[in-house]
């Protein structure tokens, strides 16, 4: 399937074939005589029935209008030339902190600075990579007390679901305490020699989980891998004196994902959980979450950027930066990706941010080296470029994706969309814009990413939160944090 667009020409029209005319729109206010604090003029925004060239309203953080000629606000933000989007929610992101050992990894300072330079309002964050990992209510208070003031963007939470927690009432814990989603892993994580550390779960703990989170009614997110059959094949590369990044991608399959991804829906249906199945990278794993969905299952799937970006045969170049689990796969699988990311099958395109020091990355041996990738700062302007500006997608899909999608299945009602009473968070993109990534532009703690040297035809040049500008291309990230923690 071929979703490439021809010409330049042809590249503007996508996005002016798509604009509705202003008599479509018609300005909805909060209240009728409202000074409001911001006005966005001029820009193409996406709205959730289409792309319109129109004014947004900002009062009190919310949206309080959206129509032709708004002008009574405090603060005019000239948007011409510049689609402006719902700010990305990204549903898989790692910060480290507290961090104990792994103290210097990613903090909440650097990695909502990256998002807020990103175009990531909101993200919800990972249960693991902290120390102690958040998988009781008290470790879960731990963690927002490392965040306290440093946030530049909006942070919901995963809880966690370990073999350890499912016998202490800790799952209905963490709900109590606000957590958006829960999280799991089949594949193998965590370092039992390091107290609180995550761990993966095995199918009692899975089963048993899946029990007490369905009482819940919130979603628990899987990383979908097969540990013992990866980690023997890993094994046994290694012992073959295999080295290469392409070499530990063999080790892991595509049958790695897709028979834990058939066990996990298959005790769905047992025990009535909604699930998500994070970081899908294979085609065939896509397939099951829509076969179980025509079975009435409550399941949907994700993929990440990188899997659209990159392929196999490119690693061995890029080096260990670019290795991470489930690995990244061949052309052919990429293509498949990319056709249900279209298809709206693959609701998301998430960064799964999972950093790290250099030092954990640089070993002339892959099997050796950390499995994560830094991308948060690059998951709106990549895929704007990729997605809308190569392949044609409608920029109302894009705003789907990066947001609206995400914002749902998540269950984060003030976020996702341009739409009245809604949250006031933005991301302003300028197309058609090309720059090459340095690493010097990175906001990370560790300052490198497979990214780095790429070059990217899109720009993030403004990211408002809540109303507040966090960003811009011209003064870089606010400095005063004014993201919040987000209780469900």
């Amino acid at each position: 399937m071929n979703h490439a667009i021809s010409d330049k020409a042809t590249r503007d029209n996508v996005i002016k074939d798509n604009v509705i005319k202003d008599n479509a729109i018609k300005t909805n206010t909060i209240t009728d005589s409202a000074i409001y604090d911001m006005v966005i003029k001029n820009g193409l925004v996406i709205t959730e029935s289409g792309e319109i060239e129109t004014d947004i309203a900002i009062k009190s953080g919310k949206i309080a209008a959206i129509g032709p000629d708004l002008n009574n606000a405090k603060e005019i933000i000239d948007a011409s030339g510049l689609i402006v989007s719902p700010g990305m929610v990204d549903v898989h992101v790692h910060i480290t902190e507290p961090g104990g050992v792994r103290s210097e990894w990613e903090g909440y300072q650097t990695g909502t600075s990256a998002c807020a330079k990103g175009g990531v309002t909101t993200f919800v964050e990972m249960p693991l990579n902290q120390l102690p990992a958040t998988t009781s209510g008290e470790t879960l208070k731990k963690k927002f007390a490392a965040g306290k003031d440093k946030l530049h963007v909006d942070v919901a939470s995963f809880g966690g679901l370990v073999p350890y927690n499912v016998d202490s009432g800790a799952i209905q814990e963490q709900a109590d305490a606000g957590v958006a989603a829960f999280k799991c892993f089949m594949g193998t994580c965590g370092d039992p020699t390091l107290e609180g550390d995550f761990a993966n779960v095995n199918d009692y703990a899975l089963w048993e989980g899946m029990r007490q989170i369905a009482k819940t009614g919130k979603l628990l997110a899987i990383h979908a891998e097969n540990a013992p059959i990866t980690d023997m094949l890993g094994k046994l590369a290694k012992d073959r004196g295999e080295t290469k990044v392409s070499e530990y991608v063999a080790t892991r399959p595509a049958f790695t994902e897709v028979e834990p991804i058939r066990r996990a829906i298959f005790f769905a249906k047992q025990t009535g959980c909604r699930i998500h199945i994070c970081h899908v990278a294979c085609p065939e794993g896509v397939e099951e979450v829509i076969k179980a969905r025509n079975e009435g299952v409550d399941v949907t799937c994700e993929t990440c950027l990188h899997y659209l970006y990159f392929t196999t045969d490119q690693l061995d170049a890029i080096g260990t930066v670019a290795k991470c689990s489930p690995p990244i796969r061949d052309k052919t699988a990429q293509d498949g990706l990319w056709k249900y990311l279209f298809s709206g099958h693959i609701i998301t395109a998430v960064s799964d941010h999972s950093p790290c020091p250099f030092a954990l990355k640089d070993k002339t041996n892959a099997f050796d080296a950390w499995g994560g990738i830094s991308g948060v700062q690059n998951d709106v302007d990549i895929l704007f470029d990729e997605a809308v500006q190569k392949r044609g997608m409608s920029l109302r899909l894009f705003a789907d994706i990066i947001a609206k999608n995400p914002a749902r299945r998540f269950d984060l009602p003030t976020k996702g969309s341009i739409t009245v009473g809604k949250d006031a968070d933005f991301v302003f993109i300028k197309p058609r814009s090309p720059y090459t990534l340095k690493a010097a532009d990175l906001e990370y703690r560790n300052k490198f990413s497979p990214y780095v040297g790429r070059t990217v035809g899109a720009q993030v040049v403004r990211t408002i939160l809540r109303g507040r500008t966090i960003y811009t291309l011209d003064k870089g990230v606010a400095n005063e944090p004014t993201g919040q923690f987000i209780l469900r």
